[in-house]
């Protein structure tokens, strides 16, 4: 699965944007430097039911920002991604979709 794969299935799971998600965690201070993973991952599972990979996929988000190594960029592999920035406006506006 993609890394914007991930993100899609948790927009489909919670019903908000990643961008969405980010807001609410910059709110509670969860994207703060030295906030742990494991505080955002219990907020995702606790809040929106999220399990560990979406929610990791959501940790690097917060705390990293869109940008993701271009590893996988073009390849034809499982994890491919068609950009090395992802997309979290939503997966209907999607330009890469």
């Amino acid at each position: 699965m993609s890394f914007q794969a991930y993100l899609d299935a948790v927009e489909t799971k919670t019903g908000l944007t990643p961008r969405e998600l980010v807001d609410v965690a910059h709110a509670k201070g969860l994207d703060a430097p030295g906030t742990k993973a494991g505080d955002i991952l219990a907020w995702l599972a606790q809040d929106y039911g999220l399990g560990r990979g979406h929610g990791m996929a959501m940790v690097h988000v917060i705390t990293k920002g869109p940008q993701i190594s271009s590893k996988h960029v073009g390849t034809d592999g499982t994890h491919a991604d068609p950009s090395d920035t992802l997309w979290l406006d939503g997966k209907a506006s999607n330009p890469n979709a």
